[in-house]
């Protein structure tokens, strides 16, 4: 079985384990009434909109 000669740094370790960590861009997608970017799965906060009906008044 395969042993390690020398221990390996906690620094080294965290940079083998840390390359996948980034921040990624939230997808936006174009609501159906006013054609602004908005979170998928959510009510416009601009026109109150949701799938094609009315849900709640405008907030913004």
């Amino acid at each position: 079985m395969a042993v390690p000669k020398q221990r390996q740094t906690s620094s080294r370790g965290k940079r083998r384990r840390g390359g996948h960590k980034k921040i990624q861009a939230k997808n936006f997608v174009k609501c159906s009434n006013c054609s602004k970017d908005i979170l998928p799965h959510r009510t416009c906060p601009y026109c109150g909109y949701y799938k094609g009906r009315k849900i709640t008044n405008a907030v913004k």
